[in-house]
């Protein structure tokens, strides 16, 4: 057997993992909140910063030296440091559900770490950014979200608002199930200062790690296309809408193998290296990147070859994800609310996508 994607290509085909997304993109608003809902009991956790201007919640808990092993959700969205109000709506909805950390008498303490992007403004309004009631939202969604059904993609959840680059950013997911049988399996909003397409030509760099017929249909772009785009992106920073510290992109990778919190720091980490292949250039400054992992414990733990294999698998499946978002981003234009235009890779370069195939 060689490897595959999983049923769904996403993050729910790690067994027990839900996602559940809150929207806002009516008038002022272009923003929102990803929840990624772990099985009963939680999930073994890990995290790796490595963006310059991070945004985040409980990673400090997630050092393999402290106490807490496992996670019961995690919270991904937009609204820079604002935004890290929408787990506080998360923790609440998992209290009311009976979901937490055991604290003895049935009592229970939710263990919700998170991360934002900043994309304020840019539907005109500032002062727009999810709260608790965004945050709730996601999480309720994520509860009673199925796993047959990979999770939507593109512009929505924390990849509302999101850019990348020059072009429209968002969502996106992918999953490989390993020779081994284990499942791998990558989420990311894509919201970056760099640029997950080659300047040169147009292409998506993520498109080299496809498996099989995932990217099939999808091309390169004609040079006049490529020459169009980068005379807009021009446009675009000398208006200001490229300004540096609106970036970040964040997300998880998980798998179903069992792991240790310190793997999970490990995995996180080569995780990363998804990012530098498919974002260029990558944990700037001006980015917060941060990547979290996780591991449900459904199959047994590997050997070092093993694991090896797997965390490889997972850089690759980020990398795909990041393509994915990207693919699945559409454009929007807020120019008339005092916010910003950006155009999706679809509609920059039409030619490579003729027959509009299924990405998902």
């Amino acid at each position: 057997m060689t490897a595959r994607p999983g049923p769904t290509n996403s993050l729910v085909d790690v067994a027990g993992l839900r996602v559940g997304h809150a929207t806002r993109d009516e008038p002022g608003w272009l923003t929102g909140t990803t929840v990624v809902l772990t099985p009963p009991g939680g999930a073994v956790a890990g995290v790796d910063v490595r963006g310059g201007g991070p945004g985040t919640r409980e990673t400090d808990l997630l050092d393999p030296r402290n106490l807490v092993d496992r996670v019961d959700a995690v919270v991904l969205g937009g609204g820079s440091a604002l935004g890290l109000a929408s787990v506080d709506g998360v923790a609440r909805g998992l209290l009311a559900d009976g979901r937490g950390w055991p604290m003895g008498d049935g009592r229970v303490v939710p263990i919700v770490p998170g991360a934002i992007l900043f994309d304020l403004g840019r539907a005109g309004t500032w002062e727009h950014h999810p709260g608790p009631d965004e945050g709730r939202a996601a999480y309720e969604a994520a509860r009673d979200a199925s796993g047959d059904d990979a999770p939507a993609q593109g512009c929505v959840g924390a990849g509302t608002g999101a850019k990348a680059g020059g072009l429209k950013g968002g969502i996106g997911s992918a999953s490989v199930v390993l020779e081994s049988g284990v499942t791998v399996a990558a989420l990311v909003a894509v919201n970056a200062v760099g640029s997950a397409v080659d300047p040169a030509t147009g292409v998506v760099h993520g498109l080299r790690y496809g498996l099989g017929e995932e990217f099939s249909g999808v091309g390169a772009p004609t040079p006049e296309e490529v020459e169009a785009a980068r005379e807009r992106g021009d446009a675009l920073a000398a208006a200001g809408v490229a300004m540096p510290g609106l970036a970040t992109t964040i997300g998880v990778v998980a798998t179903d193998a069992t792991l240790t919190k310190a793997q999970c720091a490990k995995l996180a980490g080569i995780g990363h290296d998804g990012f530098a292949r498919a974002i260029k250039p990558v944990h700037t400054l001006l980015d917060g990147d941060t990547l979290f992992a996780l591991a449900t414990g459904g199959g047994p733990a590997p050997d070092p070859v093993g694991l090896t294999l797997l965390m490889e698998a997972g850089a690759d499946c980020v990398a795909r994800a990041i393509a994915h978002a990207l693919l699945a981003a559409t454009s929007v234009d807020r120019t008339a609310d005092g916010g910003v235009a950006l155009r999706s890779w679809r509609d920059a370069f039409p030619s490579a996508t003729p027959s509009q195939p299924d990405l998902g």
